[in-house]
């Protein structure tokens, strides 16, 4: 049976430079699913909003939400390690008031660790949820609660003075406790040298070779959209959404021509009770009509 891995052994992996491999789920089938093909690490992230609720950020998506979809992955993967999403304004606020939301998220969902998008200035919100005893997962770069303020999903750290703020958020949130930290849509040059500075891993997206680990999500791996839009740091692995639309397709072609349900899907009675229910002679015509 696998073994759940612990913050301890993800440290290790960086240490001994063994690549952590993460993935993005929202329910128990793909959580399910990613475990047996032994997955690293499952994030259920905010992503959701725009993967399954259809949302155009993930602005919308609150903390019941994030509860719903990882008391699902939890049930389907649990000999994994998972994170969850934090959602838009559920933290940052007051130290309080994140506490308050991420213990909530930590019980009723069963993950065993939250993340949270910004820097240095919620380092303070960090170190309270550690020294509360969850464990906090860091994330910056390109953050997408932000995206409004951010003017887009942009590639960050590409000027001199954002390069450098990057480099602080990460050292201030592995001061504050972070035992991780996502880089998202970072230059690769960059989120290499924070991957070297750091002594907590690295889980990049978007965030070029040199990070200690690589995200993606669950359904740009699978192409499961329609239509699926590429993009450029996604590397897909099957096209499931047209393989699953086809079968759709002919199925209501079989149903529109009377070719579903066949003989072999469908259940026969006893002839006793047939009889016994519709006389003899509709049960004797049933089966004329058969020859």
């Amino acid at each position: 049976m696998k073994k759940k891995l612990t913050i301890s052994a993800l440290a290790k992996m960086k240490a001994d430079r063994n690549p952590i491999s993460v993935i993005t789920a929202y329910d128990y089938p793909s959580a399910r699913l990613a475990e047996e093909a032994e997955i690293d690490v499952i994030l259920v992230g905010d992503s959701l909003g725009n993967v399954v609720l259809g949302y155009d950020t993930t602005i919308p998506v609150t903390l019941d939400d994030m509860i719903h979809h990882a008391r699902a992955v939890a049930r389907g993967a649990q000999h994994t390690f998972i994170v969850a999403d934090m959602p838009f304004m559920t933290y940052g606020v007051t130290i309080e008031h994140t506490l308050t939301n991420a213990a909530r998220l930590m019980q009723q969902a069963g993950i065993q660790a939250v993340k949270l998008e910004g820097g240095a200035h919620i380092a303070d919100h960090v170190r309270a949820l550690v020294n509360a005893g969850i464990p906090v997962m860091g994330h910056i770069g390109l953050t997408p609660q932000a995206v409004h303020q951010l003017s887009g999903y942009k590639v960050q750290g590409k000027l001199e003075k954002d390069a450098k703020k990057l480099i602080e958020d990460a050292r201030a949130l592995q001061d504050a406790g972070a035992f991780a930290i996502v880089l998202e849509l970072v230059t690769e040059e960059i989120a290499e040298y924070v991957s070297k500075e750091l002594d907590v891993p690295t889980i990049g997206i978007g965030a070029g070779r040199g990070c200690d680990g690589q995200v993606l999500v669950f359904h740009d791996i699978l192409q499961y959209d329609t239509p699926y839009v590429p993009k450029k740091m996604v590397k897909t692995y099957a096209n499931i959404g047209a393989t699953i639309k086809d079968a759709i397709s002919q199925y209501v072609h079989d149903v529109k021509n009377n070719q579903f349900p066949a003989e072999e899907h469908v259940f026969h009675g006893d002839t006793a009770t047939l009889e016994s229910l519709y006389g003899a002679s509709t049960q004797s015509a049933k089966l004329e009509g058969e020859e």
